[in-house]
């Protein structure tokens, strides 16, 4: 199976790199800087499950793209995702399964609606990773999963070959006859922990120092009412790990969209948090946690918006 990665930033360079290790045919379609940078330096990873050097990993630019692949995984942020697809766009064929890592369901009715949904896999990851100074993938915690399927739930063909793909390349994969609920399930706690922390501006622990944890509750259960209504109420196992992770005295854990902030970057607001209030419909009384939480990061986004123009115009 010949697998075009797009991207070669924290996600994409991790999985990527780590199929290529194991000898997958694995292309890197990358803008001019990053491929400059890896043809330089080569592909690097830094994780306690192993090291990886990769001298110049075969990469590709969107201009010069021309081949089909058999598989498209894609990792990038919410807020790049057009421009991915149209980088991407020529190497989708007839049999190409295009399996993408982000949060939330939004890309997921953008790229069925733009390729078709018989090109669509789910799929979702577990992994904190980060690109240092040097463009180096940094692995920061124990997780590094990948769980994918069909959206139907059905083991197909290509599904198992995706699967023979992943297996033993490095890090731990799951073909899942139910990719929908999963890709819920972690939306709902990201949402929440975002949503909590970014308000908040404080870690799980600074939150529940302050005697807080019934505000990380309430949003908690607001995000797992609207999962319910669309039928992908998360299961017991998820909403206990998930009110331990927001009550956790003295735990130094925060959404990265909070260090985003924290950077002055951009965020994935509408992706994450106003998507899933959009779903939730209702009243503006509804969900008054969650419409705080967004109402919160849209302003930082204006004000990020009108810093930039200032700082343009100076």
């Amino acid at each position: 199976m010949r697998i075009l990665v797009v991207g070669a930033g924290a996600i994409g360079g991790y999985f990527g790199g780590r199929l290529l290790e194991a000898g997958r045919d694995v292309t890197f379609l990358v803008r001019p800087r990053r491929a400059a940078q890896l043809a330089k330096t080569g592909l690097v990873i830094t994780s306690r499950f192993g090291n990886v050097s990769l001298p110049a990993p075969p990469t590709v630019m969107a201009d010069a793209l021309r081949e089909q692949f058999g598989l498209i995984l894609l990792s990038c942020k919410s807020y790049d995702l057009e421009s991915a697809a149209d980088s991407f766009g020529p190497a989708v064929g007839a049999n190409t399964a295009i399996l993408p890592l982000l949060n939330g369901m939004q890309h997921m009715d953008y790229l069925a609606e733009r390729f078709g949904k018989s090109h669509l896999l789910g799929g979702q990851c577990q992994i904190s990773t980060t690109l240092d100074a040097e463009g180096r993938v940094l692995h920061l915690n124990d997780l590094h999963f990948v769980s994918f399927g069909e959206p139907d739930g059905a083991m197909s063909q290509r599904a198992r070959a995706v699967a023979a793909a992943f297996a033993g390349a490095g890090f731990e994969s799951k073909l899942s006859n139910a990719i929908l609920r999963e890709m819920w399930e972690k939306w709902v706690l990201i949402a929440a922990v975002a949503g909590i922390t970014c308000l908040m501006r404080a870690t799980v622990g600074d939150i529940v120092a302050a005697g807080e944890v019934n505000l990380s509750t309430a949003l908690l259960n607001e995000c797992t009412a609207i999962a319910a209504a669309h039928d992908f109420a998360p299961g017991a196992p998820f909403l206990e790990r998930a009110r331990t992770m927001i009550s956790t005295r003295g735990s130094t854990f925060a959404a990265s969209m909070l260090r985003d902030i924290e950077r002055g970057t951009p965020i994935e607001a509408d992706h994450i948090i106003g998507d899933l209030l959009r779903r939730g419909g209702g009243s503006s009384h509804d969900h008054p946690v969650l419409r705080i939480a967004y109402g919160h990061l849209k302003a930082y986004e204006a004000r990020r918006t009108r810093e930039n123009m200032v700082s343009q115009a100076a």
